[in-house]
């Protein structure tokens, strides 16, 4: 009996021991994503929160080889090309991935679909770049913030697409069969039931879409251009934050460098806030159709 107790002991701390190390290597692992961000981020804020003020809010950018100046102009810019691009991605991107996991379960088309979006997911983003320059800037003749709108909205779908399938075949079939049984047409319990369901995920990655284009400068090159002047306008070059970094980031003078840094730290925090503020909503239950 002794024996059989020492066995079942020992058994129990190799257990123990095993379970210490897993939990130890899962934290180190966390550790060793994280601290990279979290340094990236106090550099960014240790670079550029010395050159953030009204000005740099207000104000358009300053000629070159002068002192001051903002980047009002590159901060509505940015959201301008984001609306845009987030109207053309999220709808497409949602609905394919209902399609996906609605009504094209292995289907040739939807294995053609999917693997699709899993090759643009992996395309880099100046090729996406050029071909909305292709198909929108050359039939217009000009540059304009639609076409970069265009361009990022593409780059969305995809993640969109793969996000929305996976989120909404986690939700368990019986919920379909009981709408389905209640005489509910196939439409509307995708939309009002299953979707609705799921919406957590779908926002999710939503915003993890969102924010993979938003600091994107190659595709904006090829199609938005820049602009060192006020413009609002869809059908006009416009300025954006990763373009102006971009500009400043290889300019030789040294104040412009330091409101690339600061610019740098705006587009990040612009970022985290829009990803938590959706975030938090959801959590409220808002986008669940609670009460």
């Amino acid at each position: 009996m002794s024996a059989r107790l020492r066995q079942s002991q020992l058994r129990s701390s190799m257990r123990t021991a095993t379970d210490h190390a897993a939990t130890a290597l899962a934290i180190l692992a966390t550790i060793l994503v994280v601290a990279p961000l979290i340094a990236i981020f106090f550099y960014l804020v240790y670079k550029g929160a010395s050159s953030l003020n009204l000005a740099f809010f207000t104000q358009i950018p300053k000629p070159e080889g002068e002192v001051g100046g903002g980047m009002a102009n590159a901060i509505i810019g940015s959201a301008v090309i984001l609306a845009i691009a987030s109207v053309i991605g999220i709808p497409i991107g949602i609905g394919g991935g209902i399609y996906l996991a609605e009504y094209g379960r292995g289907t040739k088309l939807a294995n053609a679909v999917r693997f699709t979006a899993d090759v643009l997911n992996g395309v880099p983003s100046i090729v996406m770049g050029i071909a909305a320059y292709a198909l929108v800037v050359v039939p217009m003749h000009h540059f304009s913030a639609f076409a970069g709108g265009v361009a990022l909205g593409i780059m969305m779908i995809p993640t969109v697409t793969r996000s929305t399938e996976e989120m909404l075949l986690m939700v368990p079939h019986a919920v379909r069969e009981a709408a389905l049984g209640l005489g509910v047409p196939s439409w509307r319990s995708v939309l009002a039931i299953t979707l609705k369901t799921a919406s957590p995920g779908v926002v999710t990655g939503c915003m993890l879409a969102f924010a993979r284009v938003a600091g994107e400068t190659a595709p904006l090159l090829f199609t938005a251009l820049g602009n060192q002047f006020w413009s609002v306008s869809l059908n006009r070059e416009i300025a954006a934050l990763p373009l102006q970094i971009y500009i400043y980031a290889i300019s030789p003078y040294d104040d412009q460098h330091r409101l690339a840094w600061a610019a740098s730290l705006v587009l990040i925090v612009l970022i985290v806030l829009s990803v938590a503020l959706v975030r938090y909503v959801a959590g409220r239950g808002v986008l669940k159709g609670a009460s």
